[in-house]
């Protein structure tokens, strides 16, 4: 995905997939996709991204508790 892009999906913030890349000083999407879902995902055919996982590993530990 291009730097600073969006997906269609305004929880790329929070998506374990959306990784910091240093050299770049900028985000990318390293979700496993073809070249038709990036396409289908920059038009905005997905009202949520298919792909979303989430990062956030506290909210895993509060489904424990």
């Amino acid at each position: 995905m291009v730097c600073g892009g969006k997906m269609g999906s305004s929880n790329c913030d929070t998506c374990a997939y959306n990784v910091y890349d240093e050299e770049d000083a900028c985000y990318y999407c390293e979700a496993n996709m073809d070249e038709d879902d990036i396409v289908r995902m920059v038009e905005g055919h997905y009202r949520d991204c298919p792909y979303y996982r989430n990062g956030d590993e506290y909210a895993v530990v509060k489904k424990q508790i």
